[in-house]
């Protein structure tokens, strides 16, 4: 294959949405790094929100201790982490239309989420939904498409690929306004709570 259709196929490539991320792990073994694991982690689809994904990459739910070997072997009790952990996130948003749609069962996606999400869907609020507050402090990416940022007074922002959040623990909501799913990253930081 020549380098211009080699690179061209690299590029279609690289423009589709993944349904599933390589995760690659590192350790220490004998005094040298090597690779712990290298797998892949497909997206979980949610069944009551059509074209809603969410990966959990890794997390460490307090201050990692690197005289032990770090390990995610089970789902955690929560996405979110305590103070001096953190977590990553992979998440597609599907079109706001979706939770518009005749057919959408708010409840159900709320139960779903609380399975799925546990310790950040509690803090959806049942009166917006959406809108949340955690004790972290959250990297907000826009990996692919456009998303807006909805505060306190319906503040918003339109974000777009590339785009980078800073979120301080504040009360937000990602709303997807436009016509296609977007993907983001979220590298969330356990903070100690606001007094």
């Amino acid at each position: 294959m020549n380098a211009t259709a080699s690179k061209k196929r690299e590029l279609s490539e690289r423009g589709k949405k993944p349904s599933s991320y390589r995760r690659i792990v590192t350790a220490n073994v004998n005094g040298k790094s090597s690779v712990q694991s290298d797998e892949s982690m497909p997206a979980y689809e949610f069944s009551t929100v059509p074209g809603y994904q969410h990966t959990l990459i890794w997390v460490n739910p307090t201050t990692p201790d690197l005289r032990k070997q770090q390990r995610f072997d089970s789902y955690p009790d929560s996405v979110v982490p305590g103070p001096g952990g953190t977590s990553l996130h992979f998440v597609t948003f599907p079109p706001g239309s979706v939770f518009v749609d005749p057919s959408f069962d708010g409840e159900a996606a709320r139960e779903e989420a609380l399975v799925r999400l546990r310790g950040l869907a509690d803090h959806f609020e049942r009166e917006d939904p959406g809108m949340h507050k955690t004790n972290t402090v959250d990297y907000s990416v826009v990996y692919d498409g456009e998303i807006w940022m909805e505060l306190d007074d319906g503040e918003t922002l339109h974000l777009k690929r590339g785009d980078v959040v800073v979120q301080n623990g504040t009360r937000h909501a990602w709303r997807n306004k436009g016509a296609k799913p977007v993907t983001m990253l979220f590298f969330l930081n356990g903070a100690r709570e606001k007094q």
